[in-house]
């Protein structure tokens, strides 16, 4: 049984459970499951390749002591083992306090998990079901990542969740134009499900990682945060699908929490990558951590955070609405102060279709490098394909739909830009002269011809009429049956 057909066959168990209700508690009980699952196939691995390794799983706990067995607990017996005895365990693991206890990792996933089903007998044909999948089996795991993948995109189906989501062709340009390497340090401050920190995991190793070394200093360079439970725990399990031993740098917390200028020079990061929230607003008080930028709208308070947090020299990929562009007040002094700290020297405007259907509105990717004020600012308009009116589930953006921008680039330095069909560029002063809106429309394009409004008026008025003449007629037939 291939690996996605074994998670569609769980998922259509878990249905049948009165407990799970709905796409939201099915994934985050896959969560934890999986997520026992993967570490004690790491941890059996590790203690193969390191005498001195202990899990950070007390025996008995651990998946292989009570799930191994498929005619091991069941029933109510599994039930409340789960209930009274792993979860409260779990939750209160102690811990070292010595650097890569792997015992915070487990601690954090279960501080907020929940086990929603009723049934043991359900949940031992699932435990069954998931224990024909070797974690410690390369290519099982790569293809698993894939399924997981999927699994954090079916999830955006439950509501608001689609916020945990970034469509992977974009976090991939993202990371390509970026280019990370091992020993930088690289940051997402709302890193959701962790599809930022994996593109970019898989780049560092394809490219850059030939010795243990390298690999070494690719994790102790990553830095994440994300407030949230349920993406929290989803993005340190994609953690640990990705081969990471610690990955308790992907913390629970809330990044804008901190007053801003209390983020030291120590804690300043090489590459910032990240899509923030964008359209809610903070909790009452968040504001004050930002006295020149007050404002409680999620994405500005980040943009804000992300120039504090940049090196010298450092750089940055963040997806931002069209509303960061040409707001007002606030955001205005927002984007003064970005381009006068860094150089923003690339927008690529996106259709509003990419995020559909969870969200339909423009989207942006801004490039900037913090240490010289921008003098010009380059515009890249993505396209739909051809013959193709919008992206959709069906049809997404791919990552070769991106390819003429990334051809367009110029590499590292930037070099050889052109204007045409798609691009343009604006100086400081033009941004200066529009009150820092920069919502530069593509002055190439040529503007669609929707005909002759007096002609488009009088057929407004023409179809109005026909409008009415039906209601009257329907009113008519309706008082002639009412009246026999």
């Amino acid at each position: 049984m291939s690996v996605r057909t074994l998670v569609k066959s769980i998922q259509k168990i878990m249905r049948k459970d009165v407990g799970v209700d709905g796409d939201a508690q099915r994934v985050g009980q896959l969560c934890w499951l999986f997520f026992l699952k993967i570490i004690d196939d790491q941890d059996q691995e590790l203690q193969m390749l390191r005498s001195d390794y202990r899990s950070p799983i007390p025996d008995h706990l651990r998946w292989s002591a009570w799930a191994a067995d498929p005619e091991g607990m069941t029933g109510e017996a599994l039930i409340d083992f789960i209930n009274d005895t792993l979860f409260p365990k779990l939750k209160t693991l102690p811990l070292s306090g010595k650097p890569g206890d792997r015992a915070r990792v487990v601690r954090g996933v279960f501080e907020d998990a929940y086990n929603y089903m009723k049934s043991g007998q359900l949940l031992r044909q699932i435990v069954n079901k998931i224990n024909e999948v070797d974690f410690n089996d390369l290519a099982e795991r790569q293809h698993f990542g894939d399924v997981y993948e999927q699994l954090l995109n079916d999830l955006q189906s439950a509501g608001n969740a689609g916020e945990y989501y970034t469509p992977r062709a974009v976090t991939a340009f993202m990371v390509d134009r970026i280019d990370p390497h091992p020993g930088e340090i690289l940051f997402d401050p709302a890193c959701g499900t962790g599809g930022f920190l994996t593109c970019s995991i898989r780049h560092m190793r394809e490219r850059y990682v030939k010795r243990p070394e390298d690999e070494q200093a690719l994790q102790a360079g990553l830095r994440a945060v994300e407030k949230k439970p349920l993406p929290h725990m989803l993005a340190t399990t994609n953690m640990l699908l990705h081969s990471i031993e610690d990955p308790s740098f992907v913390r629970h917390d809330n990044t804008l929490a901190r007053p801003l200028i209390s983020w030291s020079k120590d804690e300043r990061v090489d590459i910032v990558l990240t899509n923030p929230p964008f359209g809610g607003q903070e909790e009452d008080g968040i504001e004050s951590n930002f006295p020149t930028f007050r404002t409680r709208e999620t994405a500005d308070l980040f943009l804000a955070l992300i120039v504090r947090l940049l090196r010298q020299d450092g750089r940055a990929a963040v997806v931002l609405p069209d509303g960061s562009l040409f707001g007002e007040g606030i955001k205005t002094r927002l984007k003064e102060h970005l381009m006068e700290e860094c150089n923003l020297h690339t927008i690529v405007r996106l259709p509003n279709s990419v995020f559909k259907p969870y969200a339909s509105i423009g989207t942006n990717l801004l490039f900037f490098e913090k240490g010289a004020p921008t003098k010009e600012t380059w515009f890249f308009e993505h396209r739909v394909p051809e013959g193709q009116k919008a992206y959709s589930m069906t049809k997404p953006i791919r990552l070769e739909h991106l390819q003429p921008c990334i051809d367009w680039w110029g590499g590292k330095e930037r070099k050889g830009r052109e204007e045409g069909p798609q691009t343009w560029r604006v100086t400081i002063d033009e941004v200066k002269a529009r009150g820092y809106n920069l919502d530069f429309k593509n002055p190439h394009a040529v503007a669609d011809d929707h005909g002759d409004p007096d002609t488009l008026l009088a057929q407004l008025d023409a179809a109005e009429r026909d409008v009415a003449d039906l209601r009257d007629q329907l009113k008519t037939i309706l008082a002639e049956a009412l009246a026999r």
